[in-house]
């Protein structure tokens, strides 16, 4: 699906900054901490940093990135650190227990879409202004101030966004070899029920295969609402439905839309079309492709996105987009990291992450791993896997690189085009914005209701978004559960300030 360039009128900032952003990542890699404002090494005691964040396996040689990460960190600031990886599933499990046991880490993944509000409300992590004035120097750079700002709540800044693309489209990926092999025409796939007469072909002639992947917290109903058919405006219930262009904030699950979706998942649950143990299922996508065990799965897109999945599948993949490019608030705080209140070194976690948007060789370490062992330079700019070496045996392959500082340091692959940031910069030019971009939900009033609807949504939401159950029987339910819980107030509290930043911006 091809999207026209669009400007709004009204509206020229929104999509400048996202230009600027770009423009001041493409302005070359520094690796040199001195932009940063941080003391020299030698003048800092020793120090050792923990961070934190969701990732698939563990890779085998995590611990020898992590010395050579040592190595150079202690030249650098002083400082040593260590990787914690937490599964994506267990992820809120986990990270719960360790700020409710106060157990000592530094820096903290969160997202718009992944409980940054909750954990400012909850006092999980620290404010981070002065932190950025005195140690960012490079992120402050980097970093159009509108980007940069996009997460404050109260007035206050608590993390800091990873410098990639800005906006998303939603879409479906697809084994290359099989569209292929059964002469698939993807140019009729605008819908996500377009997809049925390929799923039944799979299903008829793979038998041995998933026609289309999907778990509980990751399906295409879960894709699809999240930023691609609804504005999320943060934590707990209250979306703004796409289509409809306005600030008027509804129960996602009373649209038509979202029960669309939710009995077409249903359907194709029962035709045998999705993956029976959807609920229990843990693998990444790219582990089960791997494995050669599923056709197709529904993914956030954007730019080089089949190459980067083709390189972590170990095998040629396709997708199509539902989706045009969108950009909400969500997006641009999509990725970011934050300073734990756990932390007994909250300067040095903030010159540590200074250091991954200014020094490349820090971020490609992180990102890739060692030169020679787990890639091997094809330019200065370009990389590959070393003779041998594939996605499925290299010993280090986080392939999260949207995740930690300025993306646009981080080495290209040989399968993607040396274009790419480029082509970031057009897509972001190019999305749809949401009319709520820039607004930022304080949660603090309502915490206890959200709370009681995560809940509610922890117990109905999987087995609906999968299609495990009928939605005409059991989302009834689940609207007078969410209901009771609170849901009402938490979206009169969010109708209440969205209407008052827009009345405030309105009047600037």
């Amino acid at each position: 699906m091809k999207s026209a360039i669009r400007f709004p009128a009204g509206r020229p900032v929104v999509w400048q900054f996202a230009l600027t952003v770009m423009l001041l990542a493409a302005s070359g890699c520094q690796s040199s901490s001195s932009l940063s404002g941080s003391p020299a090494a030698s003048t800092l005691p020793p120090a050792h940093l923990v961070m934190v964040f969701p990732a698939g396996a563990v890779p085998r040689d995590l611990g020898l990135v992590q010395d050579e990460m040592n190595k150079y960190l202690q030249t650098k600031i002083n400082a040593t650190i260590e990787l914690k990886l937490i599964d994506w599933e267990v992820w809120w499990d986990k990270t719960s227990y360790m700020f409710a046991s106060r157990e000592p880490f530094d820096l903290l993944f969160t997202a718009g879409w992944f409980g940054y509000s909750s954990e400012v409300a909850k006092g999980q992590i620290l404010p981070v202004d002065d932190l950025l004035a005195k140690y960012g120097g490079s992120i402050t750079r980097t970093l159009d101030p509108d980007i940069l700002n996009a997460g404050k709540l109260n007035g206050k800044l608590y993390a800091v966004p990873t410098n990639k693309e800005f906006a998303a489209s939603k879409g479906i990926v697809m084994r290359k070899d099989l569209v292929d092999k059964y002469g698939f025409d993807l140019s009729r796939v605008h819908a996500l029920a377009d997809l049925e007469p390929l799923l039944a072909a799979i299903k008829q002639q793979e038998p041995d295969m998933v026609p289309l992947l999907a778990r509980a917290d990751h399906s295409p109903v879960t894709t699809l609402i999240q930023y691609g058919y609804f504005d999320m405006l943060g934590d707990g219930p209250g979306v703004l439905d796409r289509s409809n262009g306005d600030l008027k904030v509804v129960n996602m699950y009373e649209t038509d839309r979202y029960r669309e979706l939710a009995t077409l998942m249903h359907k194709w649950y029962t035709a045998g079309y999705i993956n029976k143990d959807v609920l229990t299922e843990k693998t990444l996508e790219s582990d089960v492709f791997r494995q050669g065990r599923a056709f197709a799965y529904a993914d956030s897109l954007k730019p080089g996105f089949a190459q980067q999945v083709s390189r972590d599948t170990g095998m040629e993949m396709e997708t199509v987009e539902l989706t045009e490019p969108y950009m909400t608030t969500g997006d641009t705080t999509s990725a970011m990291f934050a300073i734990s209140r756990t932390t007994s070194n909250p300067e040095r976690s903030m010159m540590l992450l200074n250091l991954l948007y200014e020094d490349s060789y820090l971020l490609n370490l992180l990102d890739w791993g060692i030169e020679g062992k787990h890639y091997v330079k094809v330019s200065d700019q370009s990389i590959d896997y070393p003779p041998g070496e594939t996605g499925k045996t290299i010993g280090y392959g986080l392939n999260q690189a949207w995740m930690f500082g300025n993306q646009m340091h981080s080495f290209l692959w040989a399968n993607e085009s040396p274009d790419l940031w480029e082509q970031f910069k057009a897509f972001n030019a190019e999305a749809d914005h949401s009319p709520a971009l820039g607004f930022v939900f304080n949660p603090e009033k309502v915490k206890s209701e959200i709370a009681a609807c995560n809940l509610v949504d922890k117990e109905f939401g999987p087995t609906l978004h999968s299609g495990v159950v009928d939605p005409q029987s059991v989302l009834p339910t689940y609207l007078a559960r969410l209901k009771a819980a609170g849901a009402e107030r938490v979206i009169a509290e969010k109708q209440r300030q969205l209407d008052a930043w827009a009345a405030d911006k309105a009047g600037k």
